[in-house]
């Protein structure tokens, strides 16, 4: 097994203790949850509404909105699962959903996609375009 099957074999199982443990716990996931192209449905499905960051490294834009997605994971916790998918090392998904502007927010809802929220913005407004599917 080469070291590339062994890192996503170890996030595999990471992401299935998570959500099992989010499934038994009476604490719920109150930060944002790695997502890759293999564990992405997975996610998308685990819970009623899910808001999927698409972002990367280089972007600035994407690191001024993560502490606002981690805020918002806290203070949603339990209603809204927040997951953070990096489109460099995950090219899949954002392929599939035509992501061409970093970051996208993609908001599901019962494990279907309701809304796509693309570009930096404040905290409120961001927060108004999400709570509206709870």
């Amino acid at each position: 097994m080469d070291e590339d099957e062994e890192l996503e074999r170890i996030r595999r199982r990471k992401m299935e203790d998570l959500l099992r443990r989010r499934n038994t716990a009476s604490e719920p996931i109150s930060e944002p949850i790695e997502v890759t192209d293999s564990n992405f449905h997975e996610v998308v499905r685990s819970s009623r509404l899910v808001v999927i960051d698409c972002w990367a490294q280089w972007c600035a834009p994407c690191r001024m909105m993560a502490p606002i997605i981690d805020e918002l994971a806290k203070e949603y916790a339990g209603k809204i699962l927040f997951g953070k998918l990096n489109v460099d090392e995950n090219p899949e998904v954002p392929g599939q959903y035509q992501i061409m502007s970093i970051p996208t927010f993609l908001v599901f809802k019962d494990g279907v996609l309701v809304d796509r929220i693309v570009g930096a913005m404040p905290k409120k407004i961001l927060e108004q375009r999400i709570t509206r599917y709870i």
